[in-house]
């Protein structure tokens, strides 16, 4: 079964309700009778991002160079047309 507390716990017995949701995880409060709110313990889920290299990335990014037969095509075809 879940904990439950109500809405007149939270304001006159919070210290017991914190240890309720430390026990038990969950508690469900309620508000005159009815299921309204979940408490549950703060976990972060956010990480600090990793630094951007950013010069690894314009690296990555260049276009690759021509491979020196390549490079020697290239003018060759550019020669013949002339």
């Amino acid at each position: 079964m879940r904990a439950t507390a109500t809405v007149r716990d939270l304001r006159t017995r919070f210290p017991k309700v914190k240890e309720m949701v430390e026990r038990d995880g969950e508690v469900i409060v309620t508000d005159h009778g009815r299921p309204s709110f979940v408490l549950r313990p703060y976990r972060a889920t956010r990480t600090r991002p990793e630094p951007v290299d950013y010069y690894d990335r314009l690296v990555r990014r260049m276009p690759r160079p021509l491979s020196a037969k390549a490079t020697r095509d290239l003018d060759d075809a550019n020669r013949e047309e002339r």
